[in-house]
C-alpha cells in the first residue's frame, strides 16, 4: 500500500503509454518496487486489462474499407430479391491440414477421485496441407472434393471439378439444373479464366 503513491501511478501509466506491451515484472524492476504492487496499479489504479491481439489477414486502408462497405451495401440491395441468392452456386478452394491434434476439452477422461490429472502433448497442427474445392448454394453444401496429394489445379483438373459438380447438382438439384436461371460464382484464378474451361462452361 505505501508504494501505491500517486507518483508511481503515474510513472507506470508513463510506462504503458510507451509501451503497451510491457510487462508487470519490466515495469516493478524498472520503478524498485514490487510485482504486485504493480498489477494493484495497473487493474485498481488505472483500470487496465491485457489482452491478446486478433490475427487479421492484413491492414486495410482507409479506402479499401470504404470500398468494402460500399460493395456490402451494394450487396444487400441486391438481397432483396431472394431469387438472386437463390440462383447462385459458389465455389472455393482453401487449404487444409491434414489432421488437427485434439484439443484439452476432447482428450477428457473420466478418473477416479484419487488418480492424477491426466497429461497431454502440446502437438502441433499437421504440416500435411491438402486443397480442399467446395461448391455451395443458399440450400448447404452441393459438391466438394479433396484435390489429390501432388496434382496441380490447372485448367484440365478444373475442367474435371466442373463435370463432376454438374453431375452433383444434376442429382441434389434438380430443379436448378433443369431450369437456366442459376450461374457459377467462382473467383478468377488463371485456372478458372482459361479457354478450355470457358468452353467447358
Amino acid at each position: 500500500m505505501t508504494a501505491r503513491t500517486d507518483e508511481n501511478v503515474e510513472s507506470v501509466r508513463r510506462l504503458l503509454t510507451e509501451d503497451r506491451r510491457t510487462t508487470l515484472q519490466m515495469i516493478a524492476d524498472h520503478l524498485n518496487i514490487g510485482k504486485e504492487t504493480v498489477r494493484q496499479i495497473v487493474t485498481k489504479e488505472l483500470g487496465k486489462r491485457k489482452i491478446c491481439m486478433r490475427f487479421v489477414p492484413h491492414a486495410l486502408t482507409i479506402e479499401q474499407k470504404q470500398e468494402y462497405v460500399a460493395y456490402c451495401q451494394d450487396l444487400l440491395l441486391m438481397g432483396q430479391d431472394e431469387c438472386l441468392w437463390e440462383n447462385i452456386i459458389t465455389g472455393v478452394g482453401t487449404w487444409c491440414f491434414a489432421y488437427n491434434p485434439a484439443t484439452k476439452q476432447q482428450s477428457a477422461e473420466w478418473v477416479g477421485q484419487n488418480s492424477p490429472k491426466p497429461k497431454k502433448l502440446r502437438f502441433q497442427k499437421s504440416r500435411v496441407k491438402t486443397m480442399l474445392i467446395v461448391f455451395f448454394d443458399a440450400e448447404g453444401i452441393i459438391h466438394r472434393e479433396f484435390v489429390p496429394e501432388g496434382q496441380k489445379v490447372n485448367a484440365e483438373f478444373y475442367v474435371g471439378v466442373l463435370d463432376r459438380l454438374l453431375k452433383r447438382i444434376r442429382r441434389v438439384r434438380m430443379a436448378k439444373f433443369q431450369s437456366s436461371e442459376w450461374f457459377l460464382l467462382h473467383d478468377n484464378t488463371p485456372s478458372h479464366n482459361t479457354a478450355i474451361v470457358k468452353k467447358f462452361w
